[in-house]
């Protein structure tokens, strides 16, 4: 990263990339396309396919799976108002696209946006992200504290049971001090979402429905919460307390350019360039590699691969002397070395 990026302003890089921000219809529609349209028929083909055979549905579950997170991908762009040109346009379409991916609209909107104004902010934690501790507030917890953290991180519970809990059920629920436009949005997806299931459960049946839904619904999800993971939680990601916080710098140094083979990138809408996505959440996901391409300075950003996105699954706790997150293990061994300097006998005494 060049000194000039470190300090171009906020302002500076929305002019820098303004010319990337304009969607274009036709190339929306063209995502449309190949998105929501392949997983819809995927999704009659696998109803179909129980008559001859499950494991025929579980391999067309696969590319369902690439295409429904391609879905959710378009649905994202629509709550940044980047997808169409008009802004009643996205939220209409990301209303509807809402009801396939499980998600209320107006409040996945405003907690997404929340965590592109706090990404990497150590004092704004909690809303939209992963939560992460510090080594020194984990170590400050009760035993209780520490394995409910625990638990919470390990993969098998985070991309197992992480999909189920944040798309089927936490959505579901309408929090106390939530604003009316973000109730009624999530009691009317409730509402909809109810009676498609019913409609559906009485056309097929609930069993059909379920081994339909299920493999499709995992797999996608648990893949979309690892790219949400790795896209800020690698080894040397940005987090600073609100003072010295920059939103340019928990971009281009927080927020990492997950390099995917191409079939990957084209299931996940180009995703992977997190660090354009988080520099200006206008651009379409269309248009993200070739701001990349074009911008040689956005090329100088923290890079992982699909193995090195595999390998952050381990990192758990942000450590404030060493700048970096680290695993479990680090962090004891770091309180180990702690205890036996202060155990030691000072020099001289």
């Amino acid at each position: 990263m060049t000194a000039s990026a470190e300090h171009r302003s906020d302002a500076a890089w929305r002019g820098v990339l303004a010319p990337y921000m304009r969607p274009r219809l036709g190339r929306s529609l063209l995502d449309l396309a190949t998105s929501v349209a392949p997983y819809l028929a995927l999704s009659v083909a696998m109803y179909l396919a129980l008559s001859v055979s499950y494991l025929l549905v579980l391999a067309i579950a696969l590319p369902a799976a690439g295409f429904l997170l391609r879905t959710f991908i378009v649905f994202h762009d629509c709550t940044h108002g980047s997808f169409l040109p008009g802004r009643r346009a996205n939220v209409w379409l990301g209303t509807a696209l809402g009801l396939l991916v499980y998600t209320p609209f107006e409040s996945w909107r405003h907690s997404h946006a929340v965590h592109h104004g706090t990404a990497g902010d150590l004092d704004r934690r909690g809303v939209g992200d992963v939560t992460t501790l510090t080594v020194a507030e984990y170590q400050a917890l009760p035993w209780r504290g520490r394995l409910s953290y625990r638990l919470f991180r390990n993969p098998l519970i985070m991309f197992g049971l992480g999909p189920t809990w944040s798309m089927l059920l936490q959505a579901r629920l309408v929090p106390k001090s939530a604003r009316a436009r973000i109730r009624r949005s999530i009691i009317v997806t409730n509402v909809v979402l109810a009676v498609a299931i019913a409609a559906i459960c009485l056309l097929a049946g609930w069993r059909a429905y379920l081994l339909v839904q299920a493999p499709t619904f995992m797999l996608a999800g648990a893949i979309g919460i690892w790219l949400f993971y790795v896209q800020h939680q690698f080894e040397d990601t940005y987090w600073e307390h609100r003072d010295e916080w920059s939103y340019t710098d928990a971009a281009l140094r927080g927020s990492s350019y997950l390099k995917l083979p191409p079939p990957l990138q084209f299931f996940t809408g180009n995703i992977g360039l997190h660090h354009i996505h988080h520099l200006s959440a206008r651009i379409p996901n269309y248009n993200l590699q070739r701001a990349h391409d074009e911008i040689p300075v956005l090329q100088s950003v923290p890079t992982l691969s699909v193995r090195d996105g595999l390998r952050a699954v381990r990192f758990k706790l942000w450590d404030e002397e060493q700048l970096q997150l680290v695993t479990f293990a680090q962090a004891r061994e770091r309180a180990a070395r702690t205890r036996r300097k202060l155990r030691s006998p000072i020099p001289g005494t």
